[in-house]
């Protein structure tokens, strides 16, 4: 038996084993290259956050601070026209229309200028093809007057402004449900004043990336119009990278990973097999490297991977978005109007912001809507309209705080349920004891009539019985005078 054990494992550890290869394969990989190569990666594991966080944020920064002057100088440099206050005259219909919705940030970051001079460009750069698209400022700031920004950008794009400047503030808004009556204005608005096929709603801090026009028009042409998209709720053009792992709750990517792995496990198998001079591929040698594989796009990152789908936009992939965020969100619509109906009779609040709100709806109307995927928008805000932060970084606390907040909200879900449960519990015992009640009044009126009855019966047999006696003496008596 010893000499058995001995003999496999010299068998095994020669250089030649193909163990002692997928060993050597595994650590050189995992331990050693994807360490080396992916230390600076921000969305990957294999990411040094103690080295690399802190001078990237500030580097991050400085550049889009920078972008934020060449954005300012560009418009301050540019002959525009005054463009006048949009209105509803223009009997053209565009296909599409870009609603920037901006409200006054950090005037050093110039965050909406950055956003307008990029769509502003890549519709120039477009040309012909992008002659029916249109951009609409949507200035929510209290005071618009104020937002020193938009006032450059009025003389070259129409605008709309949600003017609040002299009405009393309602105490009872929150943050949160005023971020979603801004949102609503702004989409009600985009529909009214130039009744567009698509509105695609854009925060002031989600620059668009250079191929947006071409994949939107490929979507338009050929995706858009089958069945399963026809009638979708919305599109979202962005989702954080932080969470387009494979590693999520949701089936499509777990599908797309194990697609992933039992594509790539036999051709690197095959690899393997012709680089070892090998016969051909064992089932064995295909699973090591379907794992092998669907590891390492796990810990490089998914993200990275996704960027190899902007070579061309018919590689662009729409699968069923998930919760969270809502920099650029493309409305067919009549969906638009749908979604305005459906979030004006919804309240925001803490834990369930506009964006969260958005995807409640999915269930609660049994609505679809999907993401574009890899993403079509930059988001380059770091100081956000909602979050206070003196000191932002590229990984945030927040994402923490994110999965904190929603397991708090699943708990406090949770607790609810429990309590509806109990209510409803104590509300089924009620009943019951009603019933019960009624059940006994009705069984005592039962018995009441029934005593009553026998009463009555009783009296009646008595009174017959009495009828009885004197009609016998009178019988006597007639009896005795005779």
């Amino acid at each position: 038996m010893l000499h058995r054990a001995r003999h496999l494992c010299g068998k095994w550890c020669r250089w030649s084993s193909p163990f002692i290869h997928l060993l050597t394969l595994t650590v050189v990989t995992f331990g050693v290259l994807a360490p080396l190569i992916c230390h600076r990666f921000l969305h990957s594991y294999f990411y040094l956050r103690h080295w690399h966080l802190n001078p990237m944020s500030r580097e991050f920064l400085e550049l889009n601070q920078q972008e934020g002057q060449d954005a300012l100088h560009y418009f301050e440099t540019m002959q525009m026209p005054n463009a006048s206050e949009a209105s509803g005259s223009d009997t053209f219909q565009p296909l599409l229309l870009i609603t920037i919705i901006t409200v006054q940030r950090r005037n050093d970051f110039h965050y909406v200028l950055q956003v307008a001079s990029h769509f502003h460009r890549l519709l120039q750069k477009c040309g012909a093809r992008c002659q029916s698209h249109r951009m609409l400022l949507c200035n929510v700031e209290s005071d618009p007057s104020s937002h020193q920004d938009v006032r450059l950008l009025s003389r070259l794009f129409p605008m709309v402004s949600r003017d609040r400047t002299g009405k009393n503030p309602d105490p009872s808004l929150n943050q949160f449900e005023k971020e979603k009556q801004d949102y609503v204005f702004c989409l009600e608005q985009s529909l009214l004043v130039y009744n567009p096929e698509y509105v695609l709603l854009v925060e002031d801090d989600a620059v668009p990336e250079e191929e947006i026009f071409s994949v939107l028009q490929h979507l338009f042409s050929a995706r858009f119009s089958k069945p399963y998209l026809r009638d979708a709720l919305y599109f979202k053009l962005y989702h954080p990278e932080r969470l387009q792992r494979y590693f999520n709750p949701e089936p499509m990517r777990i599908l797309e990973w194990l697609g992933l792995g039992m594509f790539l496990g036999p051709v690197l198998s095959c690899a393997y097999c012709w680089a070892a001079g090998r016969a051909g591929p064992s089932w064995c040698l295909v699973a090591f490297f379907a794992l092998y594989s669907m590891a390492l796009s796990e810990l490089v990152g998914r993200h990275y991977g996704l960027e190899l789908r902007r070579l061309h936009p018919a590689l662009y992939n729409v699968v069923p978005a998930s919760e969270c965020c809502t920099p650029a969100m493309l409305f067919p619509a009549a969906s638009a109007r749908r979604a305005l109906g459906y979030l004006r009779g919804l309240r925001c609040r803490r834990g369930f912001a506009k964006d969260t709100a958005l995807y409640s709806l999915l269930r609660g109307k049994g609505e679809n809507a999907f993401v574009v995927e890899p993403n079509l928008v930059r988001h380059v805000g770091m100081y956000s309209s909602l979050r206070l932060n003196s000191d932002p970084k590229l990984l945030k606390k927040w994402d923490r705080q994110w999965k904190k907040e929603k397991e708090k909200e699943k708990e406090k879900e949770k607790e609810k349920e429990k309590e509806k449960e109990k209510e409803k519990e104590k509300e089924e015992r009620k009943e019951e004891r009603k019933k019960g009640r009624k059940e006994e009044r009705k069984k005592g009126r039962k018995e009441e009539r029934e005593r009553k009855k026998e009463k009555k019966e009783k009296k009646e047999k008595k009174e017959r019985k009495k009828e009885r006696k004197k009609e016998r003496k009178k019988e006597r008596k007639k009896a005795v005078s005779s």
